[in-house]
């Protein structure tokens, strides 16, 4: 069995900046931080910094007073913001610098006068947070038909800002929904959906003509994970996801000769080096890794931790 990896795949810059930042705050302030919400989404990372002192937190009231509390890559709300403040929390903010880009996008139409559509999934960390980032509110559309229910006039001032882990092609048709039914409009295209998400997603075209079957690592309630199962799936490659080697059934691979592997931007490596373990255990496997883009961009952590370090 030949395995190909993708390249790039696993861990982005904004997520290795999230996980540095609560590894230098145990480090800086010792445990007890408080996460609020899951850092990224993967069980196993979030299950490990637990285990060390950082625990996760889902309601800010549920955080002593005058704890260290680290908001997530998602991004949080104003709300959140003001209610950590209330309490007198420490906090180290560890948003993704691209989704923070969002927000200020977010507001900037709001401020303008604008109703501002935000394209994404609700209910996702991230959405939320952009929503709650805008004090006059937002429409959530995931899709064209969300788009045509919208009770805004046609020839309102309409703005859209975009969850920046969606697949491209879905991204593309709920855009056209919007650019086709408003007539003043401003937005940032595809702009929005980051680099780390774009380059993945490039990475499983690329590799899908070649292999006969298609396994992502990463957590269901990642996102961008689940888009790169998704879009194996419409290139016409039986794909699953999986949060660890343990999940890989091997009926899967009857009759498989090629294997793509691939991980989610908050995967991290040692869980695709358990996989092809696993996949060693059930067959002769060549690893051989696919030609791609090698990502070199960083994000810097917060001043203080990083003096502080």
């Amino acid at each position: 069995m030949q395995v190909e990896l993708a390249q790039p795949r696993g861990y982005c810059a904004g997520v290795t900046r999230a996980i540095d930042i609560v590894d230098r705050a145990l480090e800086v302030h010792g445990a007890p931080v408080y996460v609020y919400h899951e850092i990224i989404h993967n069980r196993h990372v979030v299950d490990e910094l637990a285990a060390r002192g950082a625990l996760c937190v889902h309601q800010i009231e549920d955080v002593p007073f005058g704890a260290v509390l680290v908001f997530s890559a998602h991004g949080v709300g104003n709300d959140v913001v003001e209610r950590a403040r209330q309490r007198r929390l420490r906090v180290i903010d560890a948003t993704c610098p691209l989704v923070a880009k969002v927000h200020v996008q977010a507001k900037r139409y709001v401020r303008a006068g604008r109703h501002l559509l935000i394209v994404g999934h609700r209910g996702h960390d991230e959405v939320v947070g952009t929503l709650g980032s805008v004090d006059d509110g937002a429409w959530v559309v995931a899709t064209a038909a969300d788009v045509e229910r919208l009770p805004i006039p046609v020839d309102a001032p309409v703005a859209y800002v975009t969850q920046t882990t969606l697949s491209l092609d879905d991204t593309s048709a709920v855009l056209d929904a919007i650019r086709a039914r408003f007539s003043d409009l401003e937005g940032p295209g595809l702009d929005d959906i980051c680099y780390a998400t774009q380059n993945r997603q490039n990475a499983v075209r690329n590799l899908a003509p070649t292999v006969d079957l298609l396994l992502v690592v990463g957590s269901r309630n990642s996102s961008n994970s689940n888009r790169l199962s998704e879009l194996g799936e419409q290139l016409g490659v039986p794909s699953h996801l999986i949060e660890d080697a343990s999940e890989i059934d091997p009926a899967w691979l009857h009759r498989v000769s090629r294997v793509g592997l691939t991980a989610g931007a908050s995967a991290p490596e040692p869980l695709v080096q358990g996989v092809i373990a696993r996949l060693r255990s059930l067959a002769e496997v060549e690893v051989s890794e696919a030609p791609g883009l090698r990502e070199t961009i960083s994000f810097r952590l917060p001043a203080g931790l990083a003096r502080s370090a």
